[in-house]
């Protein structure tokens, strides 16, 4: 209970009853309000207050005062309590006494009729006036003081759990954000960026910048499949196993995908997979081939405006141990521009449930194609969050490429 009201004839000496007999603090002082002045006091050990309110004369509300209140005080040695509150002058009705309380309980057995069993427990109590005749039962019941002790340790229990959880999900999230690039490898002829905005403290979104040497670029944006922390882990063997054997890559790209296939598929539980876009860029020649594993398609947006579709090479990473791999190639020209995203984009809803969609997301690259790729990124990424302004439901992950002019 937060508050009860209790009717007095003469606030002021209500206020020292209570306050320097009883013990009680004052939480809220309103005796200056001029038609119904009041005050709150409270017990120093509870949460609940007592609302000390002073009705006008000859209101109905005088006929309430001294009369039994339904309130009762717990405490935890009612003969202690009760020995220095008369101490203080306070009147008490009667000694403290034992009383059980009893209630009926049915109960019904396989193979035996009901039968009723009444769970009893002892308490300790007695009564207690104010000044105006208002009184109040103070108990000490092992049962009930039992109850809200082990009440106050699962709360804080709880608390502590739920801190201790967040505590974790922010080291989780800090960890996860190392694991995205730190640094882009200088290139002549193309400018890039990237970009992972998670619906979650963590997600099974992935993208990278792989220095492959020789001028040559490894970009990689994954989808994990799952949310949340089961897929921020896989998320993470993933691009560990990317980055291990991603020396390899520039030679043999299909011997670096299959060997990441492998090694997907034998840490991870069945049914397990990732959508994966693995694309070598040449800085040299310009050139870029590239492998998608199952994943949504890439967009090549041309000089002359221009769009092709990058779409699947192979199958998913992780379902199958037997796992070939194809690639394609293009070459790149001065003012192309490459777009890989996850489905985090195109699936983004509006309030009325439409999803944005590869046509929005062409029409932006399109709109902002004489951009740079930063400025470009933010673009794209501006216009799902206007289209999609509710909560994010799933991460959004997008990489920008421009080929510069000679």
């Amino acid at each position: 209970m937060q508050s009860v009201t209790i009717f007095v004839r003469d606030l002021d000496r209500s206020v020292l009853f209570y306050v320097d007999r009883l013990g009680f603090n004052l939480a809220f002082d309103a005796r200056s309000q001029p038609k119904r002045p009041w005050v709150a006091v409270a017990p120093p050990d509870g949460s609940a207050t007592l609302t000390l309110c002073q009705p006008e004369a000859d209101s109905a509300e005088c006929k309430l005062i001294g009369r039994a209140t339904q309130v009762a005080f717990v405490t935890d040695d009612v003969v202690a309590k009760f020995r220095e509150w008369r101490r203080k002058g306070v009147e008490f009705l009667s000694t403290p006494r034992l009383r059980r309380l009893q209630h009926r309980v049915r109960l019904a057995s396989s193979g035996s009729p009901n039968r009723e069993h009444p769970p009893i427990w002892g308490g300790v109590f007695t009564r207690f006036k104010d000044p105006d005749g208002n009184s109040f039962l103070l108990v000490s019941f092992d049962e009930v003081s039992r109850e809200i002790e082990a009440h106050r340790r699962a709360r804080a229990q709880q608390l502590e759990s739920e801190h201790r959880a967040a505590q974790e999900m922010e080291i989780a999230k800090q960890v996860q954000a190392r694991l995205f690039p730190q640094s882009l490898p200088a290139l002549r002829s193309l400018e890039y960026t990237g970009v992972c905005l998670q619906a979650r403290p963590v997600g099974g979104d992935y993208y990278d910048f792989l220095d492959l040497g020789h001028g040559r670029l490894g970009l990689v944006v994954g989808d994990v499949a799952g949310k949340g922390i089961a897929a921020a882990l896989l998320m993470a063997n993933l691009q560990a196993n990317l980055r291990s054997q991603c020396v390899m890559a520039s030679d043999q790209p299909e011997r670096f995908l299959c060997s990441a296939n492998q090694l997907f598929y034998e840490n991870t539980v069945d049914s397990v997979y990732a959508t994966l876009f693995f694309a070598e860029y040449c800085d040299v020649e310009r050139r870029l081939r590239y492998a998608n594993c199952g994943h949504v398609c890439g967009f090549l947006l041309r000089g002359n405006g221009a769009l092709e579709r990058l779409g699947s090479t192979c199958t998913v990473l992780g379902l199958f141990k037997e796992w070939e791999c194809a690639l394609a190639e293009c070459q790149l020209l001065p003012g192309d521009t490459l777009a890989l995203y996850t489905d985090g984009i195109t699936e983004s809803f509006s309030a009325a449930g439409e999803e944005f969609g590869e046509q929005r997301l062409c029409a932006a690259l399109q709109s902002y194609s004489e951009m740079s790729a930063q400025d470009l990124l933010d673009a794209i990424v501006g216009a799902v969050r206007t289209f999609s302004p509710q909560e994010q439901h799933d991460d959004i992950t997008l990489i920008v490429a421009r080929c510069r002019d000679s």
